[in-house]
């Protein structure tokens, strides 16, 4: 079988308040992934494909396309009128456009901002102190820290997380012998003391902001829980693309409140909660734990492989809490670059998305979470498969490992429903 050349993407993260002219980029023997931001909001992306060099005319035309969804969203919230903004763009009447876009966006931008917020940020890791130091360092240097860093150490096998942790002044250290990482959330939970909780993974790398805007959307009485923005940090692999383009932790650049209109009941409607962000990104109230319950820890890593986040939305939506999905809350995800550590990644991604899913079906029957993974998951796979036939390349050269998970996931469901709880402390 003849493989695809997969040429790497170079990721140009453009400032449009001090670059509106064409990126120097690189068409030959690579491709370019272009996140647009004002000041410090995102706006949007653009993939220019690798041996295709983009006109200026076009790149205006792709820039425009790319940004308008944030435009009109910020618009509408600020109820600012509509200008030709397109036009001075395509133009290149840049002064009215500046001018504009802060009058816009004056609002998210603050003129200061605290230097510490009330927030818990939990790292929950296992044998990887390399990681967790660069985790570590990054957060202490955040100019609006958080109150309190907690890390759960999940069952790591050596000393070196405990001597990590325990040399950055102020940094809780907390041992969890128990495999499993909803079981290392729910330790971080109990010990946590900030009102506000965050979840950052150890390999991730936040905005400046990211804090800040956690603790905002938080002042919020309505906003129970939240999800992120999360980008991809590299693309310079076949698997990291696949996974950017096909898998993507990437939920737009709008903001979005799950509540009751999202879980309403509907013939044929299955709320598909596993939308709502991505638990590389998330905070909640801590008071909400002691409402619904705290993580499955028959989910996720060291259990099923995923999906507990999207479990416990689940939960919150059906107790009739709203979720804010806020893309000004930004974290950069480093995508696994191997194709073996794609395939064994998306297993457990489908392994645990069934178990989550059938454990939501039982919760709530009349959700038909039980038709998504017996009806609408085979008929989508059966797409896939024909599409993919005979080579299989690119997106569909993880398929046997993701059919592979869901028959997975249903007999992993079926062997442990009766011991699935939804731990309490």
């Amino acid at each position: 079988m003849s493989k695809t050349l997969i040429l790497p993407y170079h990721i140009t993260h453009v400032h449009l308040n001090c670059q509106l002219n064409l990126p120097l980029l690189e068409h030959r023997g690579q491709g370019n992934y272009l996140v647009f931001w004002w000041r410090e909001i995102s706006l949007g992306h653009l993939f220019i494909e690798p041996n295709h060099p983009c006109s200026e005319s076009d790149y205006w035309t792709a820039l425009i396309a790319a940004i308008t969804p944030a435009v009109q969203h910020y618009m509408a919230l600020a109820n600012v009128h509509s200008e030709p903004w397109e036009t001075w763009l395509g133009s290149g009447s840049f002064e009215p456009w500046g001018q504009w876009m802060d009058a816009l966006l004056a609002f998210w931008q603050p003129a200061a901002v605290l230097s510490q917020v009330p927030v818990t940020v939990i790292i929950c890791t296992r044998n990887r102190a390399i990681q967790l130091r660069r985790c570590l360092e990054m957060l202490q240097a955040l100019p609006c820290a958080p109150a309190e860093i907690i890390v759960v150490d999940n069952a790591s096998n050596d000393a070196g997380t405990q001597q990590v942790a325990q040399a950055f002044p102020g940094v809780v250290y907390v041992k969890e012998p128990r495999l499993g990482l909803d079981i290392a959330r729910n330790m971080g939970i109990v010990t946590a003391t900030s009102p506000v909780i965050a979840f950052v993974d150890d390999d991730v790398v936040v905005h400046p902001l990211l804090l800040y805007w956690i603790w905002d959307a938080f002042q919020q009485p309505r906003t129970v829980a939240l999800t992120g923005l999360v980008i991809a940090l590299e693309l310079k692999t076949e698997a990291q693309l696949i996974f950017e383009k096909h898998w993507s932790f990437n939920r737009g650049y709008i903001d979005k409140v799950y509540g009751a209109e999202f879980m309403r009941t509907v013939s044929g409607y299955v709320p598909p909660v596993w939308e709502i962000g991505a638990g590389a990104n998330m905070a909640f109230r801590k008071a909400i734990f002691e409402e619904v319950g705290y993580f499955d820890e028959l989910l996720d890593v060291g259990a099923a492989g995923c999906s507990g986040d999207s479990e416990l939305w689940h939960r919150i939506l059906s107790y009739g809490h709203a979720i804010h999905y806020n893309p000004r809350a930004v974290a950069y995800h480093e995508h696994r670059r191997e194709m073996s550590g794609l395939k064994h990644q998306l297993h457990y991604y489908l392994r645990g998305h069934v178990a989550a899913a059938l454990t939501q079906h039982a919760q709530q029957p009349q959700r038909g979470y039980a038709r998504h993974i017996y009806f609408n998951l085979p008929k989508y796979y059966a797409y896939l498969l024909r599409a993919g036939f005979p080579f299989f390349r690119f997106r569909y050269r993880t398929l046997w490992a993701e059919i592979r998970g869901i028959v997975s996931g249903i007999a992993f469901y079926y062997r442990t429903r009766n011991r699935t709880t939804k731990q309490k402390h």
